[in-house]
């Protein structure tokens, strides 16, 4: 391993993770999560968390394991599934801090942490009632000869960072192969540390430059990670896996359900989920 080789395991990386600190989650509901990540952290002692995403499942293990403290988000959704299950009790039981912000106001909130401002002027969020649940936000009045009133969307600075992408090299590059970039280059420029799970390292990347999305001064780890995202989208490496997210769904409407979940897919490593998400397939295939 030479010094460029940036290579963790996942209970290296899990070991960095401490409890208090603000973690950044990329992807975008249920489209190219970092699930390996999220399930490595689920399999540590960390708790408190402030947690920054546009959240899905990422969301919804980490609460219904009562890691979190306090959410920043514009939505927690599996998309099929308007509202994700673990959140929607967390939020009812009152068990966590909800700062809901729009989506426009988060995507200027990480360009300022990023850019290492203290806050963007933004439109979004003026008269509506965001400003008025959520104390933290502020206006500001434009300096120059228009006047006009803007929101002032604070700076979403991270302790870590925690992306998926299709590929990436072990120096720490990301490439995004799908649709849309989400915000995830934004999480990676906004975070002190970045944890990159990819679903292939690769020793040269093929394809447009701008799909480059991640670069390695803003990498601390790289993660082979294969199906790392799963049940989530990583388009075009795989879809997400409506049938496994269906059977998420139910089993997070009743405590011994979700227990027997637990025990039957989370209990054990990373290689233990995959060998049961492919037993559960197979299954699927017979029904």
């Amino acid at each position: 391993m030479t010094p460029l080789d940036k290579s963790l395991s996942l209970a290296g990386f899990a070991a960095r993770i401490e409890s208090g600190m603000t973690v950044g989650i990329g992807g975008w509901g249920a489209r190219r999560k970092p699930m390996a990540l999220v399930r490595a952290l689920l399999r540590t002692g960390v708790t408190n968390l402030t947690v920054v995403s546009c959240g899905g499942p990422d969301v919804g293990l980490l609460a219904a394991a009562g890691r979190i403290s306090k959410l920043v988000a514009p939505f927690v959704t599996l998309d099929s599934v308007p509202l994700e299950p673990h959140f929607r009790a967390a939020r009812e039981a009152g068990a966590l801090e909800f700062e809901e912000w729009d989506e426009s106001m988060f995507l200027w909130g990480l360009t300022a942490a990023a850019h290492r401002l203290p806050f963007m002027p933004v439109r979004a969020g003026i008269g509506s009632d965001i400003p008025r649940h959520n104390p933290r936000l502020r206006t500001v009045t434009s300096p120059y000869q228009d006047g006009e009133e803007l929101l002032a969307a604070p700076a979403l600075t991270l302790d870590v960072a925690l992306v998926h992408l299709n590929r990436a090299d072990v120096r720490g590059n990301g490439q995004s192969l799908g649709p849309d970039p989400f915000f995830d280059d934004l999480f990676t420029e906004a975070a002190e540390h970045t944890y990159l799970s990819c679903e292939r390292i690769v020793d040269r990347f093929t394809g447009p430059p701008q799909s480059l999305l991640v670069q390695r001064q803003n990498v601390t780890g790289v993660l082979h990670t294969p199906h790392g995202a799963h049940f989530t989208a990583c388009a075009p490496d795989y879809g997400r896996d409506e049938a496994f997210q269906r059977a998420y769904v139910r089993a997070a409407q009743d405590p011994d359900a979700w227990r027997g979940f637990e025990e039957h897919f989370l209990a054990g490593d990373e290689r233990a989920y995959q060998r049961a998400v492919d037993g559960f397939a197979r299954r699927e295939a017979t029904v």
